[in-house]
């Protein structure tokens, strides 16, 4: 049964480098202006994967202005978690991390496993290919959740 859209959506993967970019990219894109969204890493050591940047220009998604953060800061760029309606972790240590964050807040933490492409392929094809893989899970996750693109 698909639900409702939040208000407001929070991803978050280990780098914010490759999937929680292209989730939030994807979902701005499917889903309008109709719920704020935003994401995070675990860590903020990283800037935004080129890859990840290919494979969504090729549905239409700029991400090559993405600035990659963390959860610690988070709150400088003026987002309290407690202000987000649902939080999606891609990754088992964004899962952890943001768990521990949201134990003081009655707030969702929802886990969808998603492939790490960083480490895959050989060839610049191949590579292409695994983020692409990730990408469409994200995709499937989102139509399953909240229904196909307005």
């Amino acid at each position: 049964m698909l639900k409702k859209l939040p208000q407001s959506v929070l991803f978050c993967c280990d780098h914010n480098a490759v999937r929680s970019p292209m989730a939030e990219g994807i979902m701005k894109k499917f889903y309008g202006h109709e719920t704020y969204v935003q994401s995070v890493g675990v860590y903020n050591d990283l800037e935004i994967d080129g890859f990840s940047i290919a494979v969504c220009a090729e549905m239409g998604v700029e991400l090559q202005r993405h600035r990659s953060r963390s959860f610690d800061e988070m709150e400088q760029f003026g987002d309290d978690l407690s202000s987000f309606d649902l939080i999606v972790a891609l990754s088992p240590a964004s899962q952890r991390r943001a768990l521990e964050l949201t134990c003081v807040f009655h707030l969702e933490v929802e886990y969808w496993p998603t492939m790490d492409p960083t480490g895959l392929g050989e060839t610049r094809e191949a590579k292409l290919d695994a983020y692409r893989q990730s990408r469409d899970q994200i995709i499937q996750q989102l139509k399953g959740k909240w229904g196909e693109p307005h």
